[in-house]
């Protein structure tokens, strides 16, 4: 069995919670928060972030579910020099440098990082690739929503004077229609999404300076036409308490010969958090077997065998999936 920790429990933490004790490969050794234990709901045994480097020799791979604003290109790195870890670090632009940072700290302690697993980055990255390598001529488009998007909403919450938050990422159907028929327009990121906040603030606060922090994040609103509505904490439970979401990723290109070919992969989830936690899982397994076997350093999803996902063995693998 392979002995997994939690690190972080929100929204994601429950679900890789779900995602463990469903698979008949592993065991929750616990869940590592910062939080008051004694708050936290959970039939899972539950410790205090600080337990958790006094328990090396339990853990097989730590699954990190902190948020990527502020808290995985510190946690990361950290618990790297100690475990084996996988995050779902979700801020494309920064992506090369966590992983420099997470690499040189895995490297040391000889143990193996998978970083920026979920779903995008994630499955749909490796969507980009598959498309990309079969279809070398060609454009790619990647609509997501509409949906709340864990990351966006986490980095509003992190905005003085911020109570509570839901971000929605809303596809442009204009654009998905143009794509989708085969054409390759030229977009702009402004062109292809709409994003809506729903806003809990203080009393009090500053709102217009909050909508202003909104609007311009970078790598986050800035480059979208952002709409920020300040609403009260009861129509935010009763109105925004679902976790859907989902996307495409199109590839529109041609191949030799010049026939015009339109690769699509697309996901509607119930659950974000819960789907994203099914994901990490899975990547926690290959990061194990690929520590056992003597790696170590920091690996995204473009260097993992897919075998090493699944919990069968290869031999039935290949009889009943290839």
């Amino acid at each position: 069995m392979l002995n997994i920790g939690i690190v972080g429990y929100g929204n994601l933490g429950r679900g890789v919670e779900a995602a463990v004790k469903s698979a008949p490969d592993m065991n929750l050794v616990g869940m590592f928060t910062r939080r008051n234990t004694d708050d936290i709901k959970s039939e899972s045994p539950c410790f205090s972030y600080d337990d958790l480097q006094n328990m090396k020799d339990q853990i097989d791979v730590a699954i990190l579910c902190g948020g990527s604003a502020t808290d995985l290109p510190l946690m990361t790195p950290e618990i790297a020099a100690n475990f084996n870890v996988v995050d779902s670090f979700d801020t494309h632009a920064n992506i090369p440098d966590h992983l420099r940072t997470v690499d040189a700290a895995a490297k040391a302690s000889g143990k193996i990082a998978i970083i920026s697993t979920g779903w995008d980055p994630g499955l749909f990255s490796l969507a980009r690739l598959y498309a990309n390598a079969v279809l070398p001529d060609g454009t790619d488009y990647t609509f997501w929503g509409k949906g709340i998007s864990q990351g966006h909403s986490d980095a509003i919450r992190r905005i003085e004077g911020v109570i509570d938050a839901r971000q929605y990422t809303i596809p442009v159907q204009s654009a998905m229609e143009r794509v989708r028929s085969g054409e390759s327009p030229s977009l702009t990121t402004r062109e292809k999404h709409t994003r809506e906040c729903f806003v809990v603030a203080e009393e009090g606060a500053d709102l217009d300076r909050i909508e202003s922090e909104i609007r311009n994040m970078p790598n986050y609103f800035s480059d979208y036409d952002t709409t920020v509505n300040f609403i009260s904490a009861e129509e935010l439970a009763e109105n925004h308490s679902g976790m859907l979401h989902g996307g495409s990723v199109i590839r529109s290109g041609v191949t030799a010969g010049r026939y015009n070919n339109t690769i699509e992969f697309s996901l509607k989830l119930d659950s974000n958090p819960f789907f994203t936690g099914s994901v990490l899982a899975s990547f926690a397994r290959a990061a194990y077997r690929l520590n056992a076997a003597g790696e170590c350093g920091c690996k995204t999803v473009f260097d993992i065998p897919p075998i090493l996902l699944m919990a069968e063995n290869r031999e039935d693998v290949i009889a009943h999936m290839l």
